[in-house]
């Protein structure tokens, strides 16, 4: 099978000869280190696993008059520059702002930068693991991770760096396809490095002027798409979905009782929100945080394929209002967790509207593709919402975190969550006063996460993230396609997903061919959890397994990383099979 990785990972010249083809790893490590300047290119050779690791792993060497030097691993004479710098007599005290500390921390960070290309490159490997994989206590037992009174040296501080990203796992790499956020975006991460390097905090225009002038732009332009004429609205991104969610729970509650925030729950009747079956634990979650209880959380059955069914919605609304309770909340899903399900949203919001309900759509997963001309059709309706929770670090690829609540009330976050402080949110500042945020937020701090997004929209345009989301969506078909009627597989539900979310069983031989259909779900409820350990344990690839409702635990697939192509399916496949088929 071939593998398109950062470079082609095959053998070493199979004819012997001693030449090197342009595509194996060592040919592109000796033109790395001619383009690369400073040695990088050596040292990413050394990195990388091509014969040097161990060296380049080796934090320094003492030369003989006693000074540290540390080793580029090359295998042969070479002009890297930094050959004669060494951390292991410097500490964090020693690096800016230290009196003369601008060469030395130049020298630390880029010594860092070089473990971290290395790393970024290593992860679109399809030759490296997806994982290291060691036990929590074997983990604890092989590095000293504990803490200490006194300082450790700089060399130390690299050595943890590259342990860590040793351990880590390669959430950029190809095969992994374990979680709805992965993959590595070069500019999201740029950025990244940026807003880090800038350390600011979102909460007012004098503290972040450009940072905060991105997120009103970027917001804007995300209403639009969403179908809110001329962008108009509010919104603000939050630490992720599971927040966005609760935002949007909170706003629901002022709007229908603005007393509660002074007087409190105690001032309100009995609240019940309504949410699919299908649904993120997060509706459950906000509930539970704003003290409406998880109780007051109604699940509304869901149709074979996970989407929501209005009739029963209608029908546990009339239910909720006999009781004397007060429906204030309705959250639809695009894109549901697990199966990728898009709820029918008009239907939903012609039932919300008749009974002066809040309707809020979920689109932590679906909502990206609202990018697509060719998909944005599962999210129809959605323009006719409240609200609309959308999560760019999933299908888009954003670096984490990065999830954004659109409101089409504008105002109405301000007037919800403001509690004025005068030390922050001063009324006489010389400029306007609009562009401080802060005080819409239930934070104080608040990450600078709109500069990722914002800078790949910038590199991609919204056809580049476009065609990435097509070309995603194209690999879940694939994959169903090729398993569908694959012997020892078995679809969860029936038809093309709507999402890149593939549901499936994989029946080994051994069970494959029971006839008692009980003990069969008792066996086959323990194939995944084992392959899922095997995969970890040889560091091939990961995928998420999981129960749903009388359904044993089953394989969901999932593709979100850009990088995946159609050989990593068929890998997939391979691997599967190959891991369970003595199951």
């Amino acid at each position: 099978m071939a593998s398109h990785g950062f470079w082609f990972m095959g053998a070493e010249n199979p004819a012997g000869d001693g030449s090197q083809s342009p595509n194996t790893p060592r040919a592109w490590c000796q033109a790395a280190a001619q383009k690369f300047p400073g040695g990088i290119g050596s040292k990413l050779c050394a990195l990388l696993n091509v014969g040097e690791a161990e060296k380049a792993a080796q934090a320094s060497v003492k030369a003989e008059d006693g000074s540290t030097a540390e080793s580029c691993a090359c295998n042969k004479p070479c002009n890297c520059s930094k050959a004669t710098v060494g951390f292991s007599d410097l500490y964090s005290t020693d690096l800016l702002p230290a009196l003369d500390g601008d060469a030395k921390t130049l020298n630390f960070l880029q010594e860092v930068v070089d473990i971290l290309l290395a790393y970024i490159v290593e992860s679109f490997d399809r030759s490296t693991k997806v994982i290291d994989f060691h036990y929590p206590n074997e983990l604890l037992q092989r590095n000293n991770w504990e803490l200490s009174d006194e300082p450790e040296t700089l060399d130390d501080i690299l050595i943890s760096c590259r342990a860590t990203l040793k351990y880590a796992i390669k959430t950029a790499h190809p095969r992994y396809f374990n979680q709805l956020s992965t993959g590595l975006d070069m500019v999201g991460l740029a950025a990244d490095w940026l807003t880090s390097t800038a350390n600011t905090n979102m909460f007012t225009y004098e503290v972040a002027p450009v940072f905060v002038l991105l997120e009103y732009v970027t917001l804007k332009k995300m209403r639009e798409i969403i179908g809110w004429q001329d962008g108009r609205g509010d919104g603000i991104f939050s630490p992720g979905g599971a927040i966005s969610n609760m935002y949007a729970m909170l706003l629901a509650r002022y709007k229908m009782f603005p007393e509660v925030k002074e007087k409190g729950m105690s001032s309100v009747p009995r609240l019940v929100a309504f949410t699919s079956e299908h649904s993120h634990f997060s509706i459950k979650k906000g509930a539970a945080a704003l003290g409406i209880g998880t109780e007051s959380v109604i699940c509304i059955k869901a149709d074979e394929r996970g989407m929501m069914i209005p009739s029963d919605l209608e029908r546990r609304i009339i239910e909720a209002k006999q009781k004397g309770y007060v429906p204030f909340f309705v959250s639809a899903t695009a894109g549901t967790t697990v199966y990728g399900a898009f709820d029918p949203l008009n239907a939903i919001v012609d039932v919300c509207k008749k009974h002066e309900i809040w309707m809020h759509v979920d689109g932590a997963w679906g909502g990206s593709l609202l990018m697509s001309r060719k998909h944005r059709w599962k999210l129809n309706g959605v323009e006719r919402a409240n609200s609309m929770t959308w999560n760019p670090h999933k299908m888009m690829a954003v670096p984490l975190q990065c999830s954004a609540l659109l409101v089409r009330e504008e105002g109405l976050m301000q007037s919800c969550n403001q509690m004025q402080a005068c030390y922050l949110f001063q009324q006489d500042k010389h400029y306007d006063l609009s562009y401080d945020t802060g005080d819409k937020a239930l934070q104080c701090g608040r990450h600078v996460d709109i500069f990722k997004l914002w800078l790949m929209w910038r590199a991609k345009g919204t056809i580049g993230f476009e065609s990435q989301i097509d070309k995603c969506l194209e690999l879940s078909e694939y994959l169903y396609n090729k398993i569908k009627d694959r012997e020892g597989y078995e679809m969860v539900f029936d038809g093309t997903p709507q999402h890149s979310n593939v549901c499936f069983w994989y029946l080994p031989p051994g069970v494959r061919n029971l006839e008692d259909k009980v003990e069969k779900m008792k066996r086959l409820a323990k194939v995944a959890p084992v392959i899922k350990a095997r995969m970890m344990e040889y560091g091939t690839t990961m995928v998420s397994y999981q129960p749903q409702g009388d359904k044993v635990n089953f394989f969901r697939m999932v593709i979100s990383n850009p990088a995946a192509t159609f050989e990593d399916i068929d890998f997939l496949i391979e691997e599967i099979e190959r891991l369970g088929h003595d199951l």
